[in-house]
């Protein structure tokens, strides 16, 4: 059996412990499964698309872990594998030479009991033998006999060649060892089950492949924790941009310890400070050019007033030129109002002088003020109805009433000059008011709706911009805005706290909303509530 033992050891048909890779295969011989393939194809670079910096770098370092723990994983899998594989095919190899050299001197005796033979020589737990002796197949195992043992592990068995082989017998991983017996003209053949082997190579997959999920969870929540640090210095940059952006214009940043981010931060304040000082220049410069016009605007008003007096002294070409003059002289006058009106809130000096009223009785009075006097400066009815929804009577609003009655007043010019003028004008509540499910009133809305075509939705957003008169720019017509109204009503309404927009109204024209919360900041700084906002 010495030659049989070197065949086994210079590989034939049985792997050496760490020889090559074996084919799992049927009963017939045909591969049905190979080593495990992995496929890792990366899709980070779709994922990132549309992430946010803080996601991106979770992201990466959950990927960066799940390879890690995958690569890690699969080198100890196929290396567990291939040693507890190795180990037992070793033993295996030693008991079935062992049973092959018991079987060989039993059948040198001519007594001897072929079937109590078989039987006898099965020692490992679940291990089966097959023997051929005298042209008739014995087995100790129904299920595995002849047909059981792969075709070509028979064939190069029967040629002389020990051999083994791995396959799968009714789903059960198998390997069968063959071994000829020369000297009685005989082969025998012992399969061995590998079920438990396969089991603690699932148990070990399973606690790997949870480990590799562990450990990309704790990698996702590294780089969670690392990209909010590293990104824990720029919310002080974001929180100091929204300042600036809403007017702080003194608002800087501190770097702190952080050396990294001292250069940013010295160019941020940098530029803020720029920022500043060419707004507060402008500023200066719109009020100073203002107040300058003031004096020449007042001779000009008094020199238009003397050449009134004289009109039926003049010749008509120059009562019409006197009327050009007239109706270009209140428009500069306008702008000039305006602009200084304007240079105040650039400057930050714009003060609010609140009053405490009735949001509806305040509408009332500031539409009124808004008709058309007479030569003895009585004014007459308004044209167009104020309706004043539910919920809204008991109610109490601080505003300064001079700027609300501005806001009401550029708002019905503005329709009647680009509008065909203000078709109602409606007080609400917001929420508004149930009689059902009573809640506390927040906001006072104002609606003006006009009964223009409507505004097209790219103009929307320039309503309000300084000289923005849309498609009226550049045209000259008698009594035309200066195009500051809207923007003018935008900073009397932020001023309050509140805000201004503009949409379509049902049917047709627009609505222009303007809301002021009932929880305005107070002469003291401190604000809440000034009603309840439920009626009783």
């Amino acid at each position: 059996m010495s030659s049989a033992t070197t065949g086994v050891g210079t590989g034939t048909g049985i792997p050496a412990a760490a020889g090559r890779p074996e084919t799992w295969s049927d009963a017939t011989g045909t591969p049905v499964a190979g080593d495990v393939t992995r496929h890792a194809r990366s899709k980070r670079t779709r994922l990132a698309r549309g992430l946010g910096l803080r996601s991106r770098v979770t992201l990466t370092f959950a990927v960066g872990a799940f390879g890690l723990s995958t690569l890690m994983a699969g080198i100890t899998y196929f290396t567990a594998r291939q040693t507890f594989l190795s180990e037992r095919q070793s033993a295996e190899q030693r008991q079935a030479f062992a049973n092959a050299a018991l079987v060989q001197n039993a059948l040198r005796s001519p007594v001897t009991q072929v079937n109590q033979l078989i039987e006898s020589v099965d020692t490992l737990p679940g291990s089966r033998s097959v023997l051929l002796t005298g042209g008739q197949w014995y087995a100790t195992s129904i299920s595995v006999g002849q047909s059981a043992i792969p075709s070509g592990e028979r064939q190069l068995v029967l040629s002389g060649t020990p051999a083994s082989q791995l396959f799968n017998l009714a789903g059960s991983p198998q390997e069968v060892i063959g071994i000829p017996l020369p000297a009685v003209h005989s082969f025998y053949f012992e399969v061995f089950t590998l079920d438990e082997l396969a089991g603690t190579l699932r148990a070990l997959a399973f606690a790997l492949a949870a480990a590799a999920l562990v450990t990309t969870v704790a990698g996702a929540a590294v780089g969670r924790w690392a990209a909010s640090r590293a990104l824990r210095p720029l919310a002080g940059l974001t929180d100091a941009a929204v300042a600036i952006a809403g007017g702080q214009l003194d608002t800087r940043v501190e770097a702190g310890d952080d050396a990294d981010l001292e250069e940013l931060a010295s160019a941020f304040n940098r530029m803020t400070s720029n920022l500043q000082d060419r707004i507060e220049r402008e500023a200066r410069f719109t009020s100073d050019v203002s107040h300058e016009l003031r004096s020449p605007l007042t001779t000009l008003a008094a020199t238009v007033s003397v050449l009134e007096s004289h009109r039926n002294q003049l010749a008509p070409r120059a009562q019409s030129a006197l009327d050009l003059l007239d109706g270009d002289l209140k428009r500069f006058t306008r702008m000039v109002d305006d602009l200084l009106e304007i240079s105040r809130f650039d400057a930050g000096s714009a003060e609010l002088s609140l009053d405490e009223v009735d949001p509806g009785e305040l509408v009332r009075r500031a539409v009124a003020a808004t008709a058309p006097a007479d030569a003895d400066g009585a004014r007459g009815p308004v044209t167009f109805p104020v309706e004043v929804g539910l919920g809204v009577d008991g109610l109490r609003l601080r505003v300064d009433k001079r700027r609300f009655e501005r806001v009401m007043a550029n708002l019905v010019e503005n329709a009647a000059q680009y509008a065909g003028g203000v078709t109602r004008v409606l007080v609400e509540r917001q929420p508004p008011y149930s009689a059902t499910i009573p809640t506390p009133a927040t906001a006072i809305r104002v609606v003006v709706e006009d009964q223009g075509p409507g505004i097209p939705a790219a103009e929307r957003d320039h309503l309000f911009e300084r000289f923005y008169r849309g498609a009226r720019a550049g045209q000259r017509a008698a009594g035309e805005g200066t195009g500051l109204g809207l923007s003018l009503v935008t900073e009397h309404v932020r001023l309050h706290g509140g805000r201004v927009w503009s949409e379509d109204a049902p049917g047709r024209g627009t609505r222009f909303v303007v809301e002021f919360p009932l929880f305005p900041v107070g002469d003291d700084g401190t604000e809440g509530p000034l009603d309840s906002g439920v009626p009783a």
